[in-house]
């Protein structure tokens, strides 16, 4: 069921077309989040999640931070973030305009209730420039031609799919799409994502991906080696495809947690294209 709802905090009473009856994977980290940007369905998914959710959607928003921070300090200055979710602070555009505010960031989802709070709140630098689009990630054609007005694709480029390819399954083309965003990029960019470990936590990746499907979404649990498979033709970066919480550059001693997240960042080479 469709509903003109009101956007929380969307600004100016702007209303949109929410299907306030379906779960959405954006709502549903939200409420992982602890946010207020999200609905009865989506809780209710969120509650049945395993208990180890909300410590996976805390690891998962942190690893972005920090890969968004070295990308940003290695020169990167572009970045498309497909399956954005509502915005967290701090957001993807403020940790890498904090590096250099002259960053581009353009984020995409197709929730239209994170379009409203992303127009809302998804303001950046003055020197830099921050832009919404909805789009679809299964439609990654349509997907570049959006991102291309706003992106110089001459340029590296760094693509972040976080928390998003565990809810695309084989059946909808997963290492396809992903092979036709990365084959717009230009050597030097990069390739950011995260993916659920089910070869870590199999007991548990099950029960959340009958607590999706209960809610009407697919969920593909995918084990090491497939999650590796989107890095196909790609270099990692140290220290390679490991957990969420192992994924550092910081000189300063840290603690791994156990993390039920996979995360990498690879480099787009000559012979991607």
């Amino acid at each position: 069921m469709a509903d003109e709802v009101a956007a929380p905090e969307a600004g100016a009473g702007r209303r949109v077309a929410v299907d306030t009856s379906a779960a959405h994977p954006a709502r549903v980290y939200d409420w992982l989040l602890g946010g207020k940007d999200n609905y009865p369905v989506d809780q209710a998914v969120a509650e049945a999640l395993p208990p180890g959710a909300v410590e996976g959607a805390r690891q998962n928003r942190a690893f972005m931070h920090r890969a968004v921070k070295w990308l940003a300090e290695q020169g990167v200055d572009q970045f498309l973030d497909v399956g954005t979710g509502i915005p967290t602070e701090p957001n993807l555009h403020q940790i890498a305009q904090s590096v250099n505010p002259a960053a581009h960031v353009v984020y995409a989802d197709n929730d239209p209730i994170v379009l409203a709070h992303a127009e809302a709140l998804l303001t950046g630098t003055p020197e830099g420039e921050t832009h919404y689009l909805p789009a679809d990630v299964r439609e990654p054609e349509e997907l570049l031609a959006r991102a291309g007005k706003h992106l110089d694709f001459t340029r590296p480029v760094a693509l972040s799919l976080i928390a998003l390819l565990h809810f695309l399954p084989d059946s909808q083309d997963a290492y396809g799409i992903v092979r036709r965003l990365v084959a717009a990029l230009p050597p030097g960019s990069h390739l950011v994502l995260t993916h659920s470990a089910y070869d870590l936590f199999p007991e548990a990746l099950e029960k959340a991906a009958a607590d999706y499907r209960r809610a009407g979404i697919e969920m593909a649990l995918r084990a090491r080696p497939e999650v590796a498979r989107f890095f196909d033709g790609l270099d990692l970066v140290p220290p390679g495809l490991v957990t969420a919480s192992e994924w550092h550059h910081e000189t300063s001693e840290f603690v791994a947690e156990p993390s039920g997240l996979y995360a990498g960042v690879a480099r787009v080479r000559k012979e991607a294209r």
